[in-house]
């Protein structure tokens, strides 16, 4: 399922297509495909590409669900080697889409302090559930609403 898409797909492609230009296919032991997966996909310097990425403008929430953002979030941290909760949360909140940073934000009560990350993300992950159920919620309501209607009608 990995190589279906993305970068891996790419790199599957090219893979395939060497074999169809030369008649053999080019990773031959366990140890060309090692080689090749990390020169591919393996950044040289994973903690400054984390960091550049965290410092940067470019690296938000957007359209990403809750939890994959938060996943990337995780795993840039991780590479970054931050370890500092006030710094975690600061760009965890910088990032989130603004309208799950500004319902976390203005809680009336028990707001996430801004040292405690995982409360931060406890809190968006809610935020996000809660906005979800009442998307089908509506949608359902809509959908019945739509069926009463054309049954009145007939």
């Amino acid at each position: 399922m990995f190589f279906k898409g993305g970068r891996a797909a790419k790199w599957s492609k090219n893979v395939f297509h060497q074999e169809a230009d030369t008649g053999i296919f080019p990773i031959q032991t366990w140890g060309d495909f090692e080689q090749q997966f990390q020169l591919y996909f393996f950044p040289v310097n994973a903690e400054a590409d984390a960091i550049n990425a965290l410092e940067g403008t470019s690296y938000h929430q957007g359209n990403w669900m809750v939890d994959n953002y938060l996943d990337s979030f995780q795993a840039l941290v991780s590479d970054a080697g931050y370890t500092d909760p006030q710094t975690l949360v600061m760009k965890f909140r910088r990032d989130l889409r603004l309208g799950i940073q500004n319902q976390i934000a203005t809680i009336p009560y028990e707001w996430p302090a801004d040292t405690d990350p995982d409360a931060w993300y406890r809190a968006a992950q809610r935020i996000n559930q809660a906005r979800l159920a009442n998307e089908a919620f509506q949608s359902m309501s809509c959908s019945a609403l739509s069926a009463l209607l054309k049954t009145v009608s007939a």
